[in-house]
């Protein structure tokens, strides 16, 4: 009767193993988290931007050694001028590349249909993939309309596997236009937000559309002179955690439920920033984190200014200062 007994509590032991696993969030070798898409495609949570790469072959070296460190999602943009490093970063790490997630983004001098079918190929071309994981339109100005019909067809032929808004958080007016015309709602929202910007009303928008966020400068970016690192709040917790005030805002950031993509070029950094799955902020810790929002962003630039970059000056990624996302 007792071996019976303990026979029967480990076959439950072993049961409540097995659901509590299936129970657990799919994560990635490395323990990142993934979330399907409102299209059903998997997507990890975490990845390294790309923006401000000094150079295309720094950026080479960046991906390389994020991809070692065990990240499997890379963020670019036709306009940050890279994506060719970041296509020979994929190739010669050796990583399949099914297991490697690649977002990159058309600038508004590739949007209105045709054209951007043709700026879709081009930028498989210059990463020499045969297609994209998840496509944006960088900024809510100009033909994006027309941009959309045409990812949507690169969908369709096989070309993109998600499509995404970037920084169509500018005003009721864009969100609206694109929500309206688009076939294939988008699958991710992309914006600036961290600690001091929770985007609160953004969020319960992209929420409702099932939509997934995914966030820039959720450090603050260079503009915020290190802030979030210095907050007395954040730097306590970093404390308890033995960790850094950027690992603590980076596991904020995931157990929000966030995709997150921040950027580095340093080594250390990049290491760093995606050791932060080891650890996990209590129900108290989340709180206090949640109550350090003033919605302030760093990045301040109107819709305005940024059709002023984009058509005033005659700009084209190829030539103009880099933009922010």
């Amino acid at each position: 009767m007792k071996l019976l007994k303990n026979l029967l509590l480990s076959a439950l032991m072993l049961w409540g193993g097995v659901c509590a696993t299936y129970a657990q969030e799919k994560t990635t070798t490395a323990g990142v988290p993934v979330v399907k898409l409102n299209n059903g495609v998997e997507m990890p949570r975490f990845g390294i931007g790309t923006f401000l790469q000094p150079s295309d072959e720094v950026c080479e070296q960046s991906c390389l050694t994020a991809l070692k460190a065990g990240y499997r999602h890379i963020d670019t943009a036709h306009a940050y001028q890279d994506e060719a490093g970041v296509g020979r970063a994929v190739k010669e790490s050796g990583i399949p590349r099914e297991e490697i997630w690649i977002t990159s983004k058309l600038w508004p001098t590739e949007y209105g249909e045709g054209k951007t079918l043709k700026a879709i190929d081009e930028m498989l071309d210059r990463m020499q993939l045969d297609y994209i994981d998840l496509l944006y339109v960088h900024q809510p100005v100009g033909d994006f309309v027309g941009a959309w019909k045409d990812m949507e067809k690169a969908v369709k032929m096989g070309k993109v596997r998600a499509l995404g808004i970037s920084n169509f958080d500018a005003n009721d007016e864009v969100w609206n236009t694109i929500m309206q015309a688009a076939t294939i709602k988008p699958q991710v929202l992309q914006m600036e937000c961290h600690p001091y910007a929770q985007r609160v009303e953004m969020r319960k928008k992209a929420a409702a559309e099932g939509i997934q966020v995914e966030c820039w400068f959720p450090l603050g970016g260079a503009m915020s002179n290190g802030a979030l690192f210095k907050d007395p709040v954040i730097k306590k917790i970093a404390e308890a955690h033995g960790k850094t005030p950027a690992q603590v805002i980076l596991r904020w950031h995931i157990q929000e439920g966030f995709s997150v993509i921040p950027g580095a070029s340093n080594p250390d950094y990049i290491k760093e920033n995606i050791q932060i799955f080891d650890f996990q902020l209590t129900d108290d810790e989340m709180q206090q984190m949640r109550s350090l929002n003033k919605e302030k962003r760093f990045f301040n630039a109107t819709l305005e200014d940024v059709e002023k970059m984009v058509w005033g000056q005659g700009c084209s990624p190829a030539k103009e200062e880099r933009p922010v996302g």
